[in-house]
C-alpha cells in the first residue's frame, strides 16, 4: 500500500480519533502530571505524546497538534494508523494536562 493511497483514510481516522480533544475540560498546566500520565502509556503512546508535547502551549488547539504530529509519525512509517487510533484518546488525556 502506497502512502498516497492511505493518506486520506489516515487523516480521516486520526481526525476521528482526536475529536475528543476538542471538548473542553479542566485545563490546568501540570507538566509533572502530564509526564506521569505519559509514563503509563504504551511505547507507541509515549512516542505520540513526546512528538506532540513540545507543541502544546496554553491555549493551543490539541486537535491540530495531534493531527499534525501524529500524522507525521504515521506518514513516515514510524507508527501505524491502527496503533495511533488505539492510543489517541489516552495520549490526548495526558496532553490536556499540559495546557492552562
Amino acid at each position: 500500500m502506497s502512502l498516497n493511497s492511505s493518506a486520506n483514510p489516515a487523516r480521516v481516522s486520526l481526525l476521528a480519533l482526536v475529536l475528543v480533544l476538542a471538548a473542553p475540560g479542566s485545563a490546568s498546566a501540570d507538566t509533572a502530571a502530564a509526564r506521569a500520565c505519559a509514563s503509563t502509556l504504551s511505547a507507541e503512546g509515549r512516542m505520540m505524546f513526546e512528538a506532540a508535547a513540545a507543541k502544546v502551549k496554553p491555549g493551543s488547539n490539541l486537535r491540530d497538534v495531534m493531527m499534525s504530529e501524529v500524522r507525521g509519525l504515521v506518514m513516515s512509517g514510524k507508527l501505524s494508523r491502527d496503533i495511533a487510533q488505539k492510543n489517541g484518546a489516552a495520549v490526548g488525556e495526558c496532553l490536556k494536562k499540559l495546557q492552562s
